[in-house]
């Protein structure tokens, strides 16, 4: 498959780019004005779900993959949690 035919592909579900990545920074922003005290694997799974939550509002909502995402990041950062607290 040629790099085209993928970003047409992820088109569909992500949304324009330039949309998608116009919501991501404007979510980050206003986030980040406010909370800077975080882990690095916390700081990370944030922009990572503020990231899919953009692709969500600029592509198709109904992609089950953005929802898995954003559940999986937060499972990582509350399993890190849970492992700080037991040792």
């Amino acid at each position: 498959m040629e790099i085209n035919d993928i970003l047409d592909e992820r088109k569909k579900t992500h949304g324009n780019f330039t949309e998608q990545a116009m919501i991501a920074r404007m979510l980050k922003n206003v986030f980040w004005r406010t909370n800077n005290e975080l882990t690095f694997e916390q700081s990370e799974a944030i922009d990572m779900i503020l990231h899919k939550i953009a692709r969500i509002a600029a592509g198709d909502p109904n992609v089950p993959d953005h929802w898995d995402d954003i559940a999986g990041y937060a499972k990582l950062v509350a399993d890190a949690l849970r492992q700080q607290k037991e040792n």
